[in-house]
This record gives structure tokens, C-alpha cells and sequence, in this order.
């Protein structure tokens, strides 16, 4: 899927997780230990990649309702909150990593602006990136504590508001629905990254206006913005 011809485009908006970043065993280490110190059983990898992408609380709930049976009590979902983000702290950069490509398309786009808008926690997509060694690359990083989460377009206008750029010359790009949400709530082109978290069908339903099996994808989509 591409665009009979490349759109004009000043900024992108980057989500994180499973878009620029494979963070899914980090993440699937740090809660199974978090659940088991609530003595806990562990979910597999698998599960919880499909939890991911709507912020801590909800990959929290989802998670307890999981290995429980039955909606958690608020206390417990806190408890989980917080042991997950001790344990997220000390695991975030054991095995994650860069997605193929990824350097190579921001190099690629150089012309352009970019930020990352995530539901992850801000401090948390910082100290990603830059032991990445690519958070210099971004003129803004927003986390799900920035702004109102996806699929609300809080962040990404806050994104665009602070990069200086227009919905029509911005673009979305992310791997799940609540991404694709966001970007037609904002008024921008929206990408759905094939490959991340979440399946074609998916962004598919969401409405992606382009579907990437890699970022270097958007090199042949996308061209600058005439002055």
C-alpha cells in the first residue's frame, strides 16, 4: 500500500512501542515480575504484547484481569502500577532495541521535523531513546503523562503546537489503532507500521491512510513541504 505520488510533510509523529522501538520482552519481563511479587502467576510474551499500547494502568488492569479471572480492585491495580514501574525502571534497556530500519529512514527524512507521542510515561521514553542513542533526533517527546493518552489528539497537537507545524503537513505513524485514532482526531495523515504490535486487520478497521512494513517505507511516501 502506498501513495500513487509522495505527500508533502514537515513533521512526524513517532509512537514508540512497537513502531520505532522493540520493547516487548522488557515489558513482559518487568510485569511477571511485578506480578509475582503480588504473588502472581506469569503471562506469556505473547499476552501481554496484546496489552500494550494504551499506557501502564490499562496494560496493568488487562493483566490482573488476566491471571485472576475476575476485574481487580483499585488497590491492587495501584500496587501493580507502581511495582511494575519499579521493576520497568531497572529492565527498560536489557533487551529492547531499534527496529530495522529505523536509523536509516530518520537519516533518509532528514528534511523533515520529528517527535515520538507515546502512552508510555515520558521519563520512561527518554531514557529509552537516548540509550538508543537517538534521542537527540527528536524535538519533542511526549509520554502518556504529557498530555490526555491516544486515542484523545491532546498530544499530538501539543506535538504540533511545539514543532510548529500543520495537521496537513504532519503524519502519524504507529502500529496500533489508538495511533491511527488519534492522527484522524488531530486532522493529520496517518501510517500504520505493519510488524509491531497489533495486526494489519487492525489498522486496517482503524483507517490507516498508508500501511509500512518497514520506516524506511516512508522514504518513497513522503517528500518535504514546499516553503
Amino acid at each position: 500500500m502506498a501513495f500513487p505520488s509522495p505527500r508533502p510533510c514537515s513533521l512526524f509523529l513517532f509512537d514508540l512501542d512497537g513502531t520505532l522501538i522493540d520493547s516487548r520482552e522488557d515489558i513482559t519481563t518487568s510485569l511477571n515480575i511485578a506480578l509475582g511479587r503480588m504473588g502472581l502467576n506469569p503471562l506469556p510474551e505473547a499476552r501481554v504484547t496484546e496489552f500494550v499500547g494504551s499506557g501502564v494502568q490499562v496494560l496493568v488492569e488487562r493483566s490482573l484481569r488476566e491471571v485472576t479471572g475476575s476485574a481487580p480492585p483499585e488497590d491492587r491495580v495501584r500496587l501493580g502500577i507502581a511495582l511494575f514501574k519499579e521493576e520497568y525502571g531497572i529492565h527498560l534497556l536489557d533487551r529492547t532495541h531499534l527496529y530495522p530500519g529505523v536509523k536509516e529512514s530518520l537519516d533518509h527524512l532528514c528534511w523533515a521535523r520529528f517527535a515520538v507521542v507515546s502512552n508510555k510515561p515520558e521519563k520512561f521514553c527518554r531514557r529509552i531513546l537516548d540509550g538508543l542513542g537517538v534521542g537527540m533526533r527528536f524535538l519533542a517527546i511526549l509520554g502518556g503523562d504529557s498530555a490526555l493518552r491516544k486515542p484523545d489528539p491532546a498530544s499530538l497537537l501539543k506535538a504540533m503546537e511545539f514543532c510548529r507545524a500543520n495537521p496537513h503537513e504532519t503524519v502519524m505513524v504507529g502500529d496500533s489503532p489508538e495511533d491511527i485514532q488519534a492522527g484522524k482526531a488531530a486532522g493529520v495523515m496517518t501510517c500504520g507500521v505493519l510488524g509491531g504490535f497489533h495486526s494489519r486487520a487492525d489498522l486496517e478497521a482503524a483507517g490507516s491512510d498508508l500501511l509500512v512494513h518497514n520506516l524506511l517505507d516512508l522514504v518513497g511516501n513522503f517528500c518535504p513541504s514546499p516553503p
